[in-house]
């Protein structure tokens, strides 16, 4: 498995800069200033500034699994419905791409060299599976690696992985703050992590809500970009955040890197997304 350390290359949506140009030059800036290799994607539909969700999950150098790219929070008659297959297979033409009809979200899955994590919404997504651990294992054979399943946050309608966990290295992960967040997950989390034999550190998180934008991920810091050595990391800069002593913290856990916060609020308040989910890095 290719995990975020590894990457050298990064994707973005056409659209992203189109539609947030600043914020797109600003991350275009922090990654010319790194030397870090960026290119665009061209072909999706809808002014669809995401990235990660509907690429392929890159397991060596040279192979790629495409997962089926419909998730019930999409609707399929108006929303990103572009043929993400051949977009996959113009920006992958000299790689291996092996396609599955398993409905499953680049978001949702956290990376690891010898592991995924991969919340419970994949069953949901996929309810031609009766037996969990048939597709759990299928999932396991398409991406050559060990997957743990974690439990989903209920009020994140896309119940991805990457908005609650980083894998810092394969025994230790970096997790919403288990004091902050809802007290079922934390207890579902807590008894993984034991029984898996986990470290967690907790990142802080703080509450900020607008009524005109539901679904806002202000406040949500584990949704960072990894790549290489390079992290670009959220900061919110709005009252009550918590960015200081994040940014001291990731200086902590990433001593060898090179960490750059930045300001999305345009796009995390009214999209729910974050670094993460804008982006496709990959090893070329």
């Amino acid at each position: 498995m290719i995990s975020d350390k590894q990457t050298n290359f990064v994707y973005f949506s056409q659209f992203l800069k189109d539609n947030h140009s600043e914020i797109f030059n600003n991350i275009a800036a922090i990654l010319n200033k790194h030397g870090v290799g960026y290119e665009l994607i061209k072909g999706s539909s809808n002014n669809d500034i995401w990235a990660r969700d509907y690429m392929p999950i890159q397991t060596d150098q040279n192979r790629f699994v495409k997962f089926k790219y419909e998730p019930s929070y999409i609707n399929k008659k108006t929303d990103f419905m572009s043929d993400y297959n051949k977009i996959c297979e113009e920006l992958l033409k000299s790689s291996e791409v092996i396609y599955s009809n398993i409905n499953l979200d680049g978001g949702n899955v956290v990376k690891w060299d010898d592991k995924v994590m991969i919340s419970d919404r994949i069953f949901s997504e996929n309810p031609q599976y009766s037996d969990k651990n048939q597709l759990v294992n299928e999932i396991a054979v398409l991406l050559q690696t060990e997957v743990i399943i974690i439990p989903q946050i209920n009020c994140d309608f896309t119940g991805h992985a990457d908005g609650m966990l980083k894998l810092l290295d394969s025994k230790k992960i970096l997790v919403n703050d288990l004091e902050f967040e809802y007290k079922y997950w934390a207890k579902k989390m807590l008894k993984l992590i034991t029984d898996l034999k986990l470290d967690y550190v907790n990142m802080p998180a703080f509450e900020y809500k607008e009524k005109k934008y539901p679904s806002s991920a202000i406040g949500c810091y584990v949704n960072y970009l990894e790549v290489g050595n390079l992290i670009i990391f959220p900061i919110f800069e709005e009252p009550g955040n918590k960015d200081d002593e994040c940014l001291d913290l990731m200086a902590e856990l990433y001593p060898n890197h090179s960490i750059e916060p930045i300001n999305i609020n345009d796009i995390v308040r009214k999209g729910g997304g974050l670094m993460n989910c804008i982006s496709w890095n990959i090893l070329k």
